[in-house]
């Protein structure tokens, strides 16, 4: 059984704007973060339906970025809202798990755009398909801090 942990957690108002780092956040169930682009309905891709409720990216692919690829794609850039350590994202497409004490469902896996390219300025478009992250429904709400526990339900 695996257990990872919650690293760190970024917000925005609206697409295009910058992520901005938090220590907590508020997860409302059915809607999304609260403040965040996907809750307001505000972000690049809210006009298409999707379980896009809270994105997660996993820290080892940013890491691999780095180390294989001389790419760096720091938290506040890859435009995910959680960053995971130790948490198998890819596998958890139709599972539940929780983050603290807010339980996510996974939705599917997401999918690198050219979008995170035009404003990172990094060609990573190819290089992060099968690993840009989990797009994920809200089950049960709460608050969620930077260092929480993240375990299967």
């Amino acid at each position: 059984m695996w257990q990872g942990s919650l690293l760190h957690i970024h917000t925005t108002h609206a697409g295009r704007e910058p992520m901005i780092a938090q220590q907590s956040a508020k997860l409302i169930a059915g809607q999304g973060i609260e403040g965040d682009r996907y809750a307001l309905g505000t972000g690049k891709y809210s006009p298409f339906p999707d379980i896009r409720e809270v994105t997660l990216i996993e820290v080892e692919t940013l890491e691999a970025l780095a180390r294989d690829h001389e790419i760096d794609l720091p938290a506040q850039d890859h435009r995910r809202n959680l960053t995971t350590r130790g948490v198998p994202l890819n596998h958890l497409v139709g599972k539940r798990f929780w983050v603290g004490n807010v339980l996510l469902e996974g939705g599917r896996l997401n999918i690198p755009c050219r979008y995170l390219e035009l404003v990172t300025g990094k060609t990573v478009y190819e290089i992060l398909k099968h690993r840009s992250g989990l797009n994920c429904s809200i089950i049960q709400g709460g608050a969620v801090n930077t260092g929480d526990i993240i375990k299967p339900e």
